[in-house]
């Protein structure tokens, strides 16, 4: 499904050349629920953007259900991005003004799907995560856990095949963030493949297998569930 042979990240920062990921290879199945987890500066972060289509390697390859994705053209890997990949982030990049059920439409309208589709799609989903008697909510309207509720309904509006979540549960408390990993399961169960990135144990403890990083290099992979005390 998701692949990474041999890539290496290097950029520059404020003058000093920095290796993000050092000669990275990952493979990720169909269906799997796979956790990134390590410090910070690690290179989580850009393992998942780099699978996402949305930052390029310094070299080394990147697959998805395998078509080198950097062979691509940007306009080819946009497409591929809203036909196959849903995204998550900890900020939720919710937009302000706009309602729940609207921010759920916008990859159905940029995907060109019908309006009144759109809103049956969005509203549909919305429900699913028990929003529907606030779909009408602005952001600000809403608590924080009712966003990341929007952005996990905005993350499936496609129906991608593959999720990526990089920190969804780190602006959460622990109830809420328990419930956004229970959906991760879910999905995961109806066949979706994710991968999470998380500073959390718990939340690394529900997926099928764990992959730990440090200064950008993959040091363990393991299909063993972290025990927490």
């Amino acid at each position: 499904m998701l692949r990474m042979d041999n890539v290496t990240k290097r950029y520059q920062h404020r003058g000093q050349a920095v290796l993000a990921l050092d000669g990275a290879s990952v493979h990720v199945c169909q269906g799997d629920f796979v956790a990134v987890v390590g410090p910070s500066g690690s290179g989580k972060s850009t393992l998942l953007l780099m699978l996402g289509g949305m930052l390029s390697p310094t070299s080394g390859r990147v697959l998805l259900q395998g078509e080198s994705i950097y062979d691509l053209s940007a306009d080819q890997r946009a497409r591929l991005r809203k036909k196959k990949i849903g995204f998550v982030f900890q900020t939720f990049n919710l937009v302000p003004y706009l309602s729940a059920l609207e921010n759920v439409q916008v990859p159905l309208y940029l995907a060109g799907v019908e309006d009144q589709s759109q809103h049956q799609r969005a509203a549909a989903l919305l429900d699913r995560v028990g929003l529907g008697d606030r779909m009408h909510h602005k952001p600000c309207e809403l608590s924080v856990g009712q966003q990341q509720r929007v952005a996990l309904a905005r993350m499936l509006a496609n129906d991608p095949a593959v999720i990526l979540a990089d920190e969804p549960t780190g602006n959460l408390d622990p109830e809420t963030g328990q419930q956004v990993i229970d959906f991760f399961e879910e999905v995961n169960q109806e066949g979706r493949t994710v991968v999470m990135v998380t500073h959390d144990p718990r939340a690394a403890q529900r997926a099928k297998r764990t992959l730990r990083l440090a200064g950008g290099a993959i040091i363990s992979s393991s299909e063993e569930r972290l025990h927490v005390a």
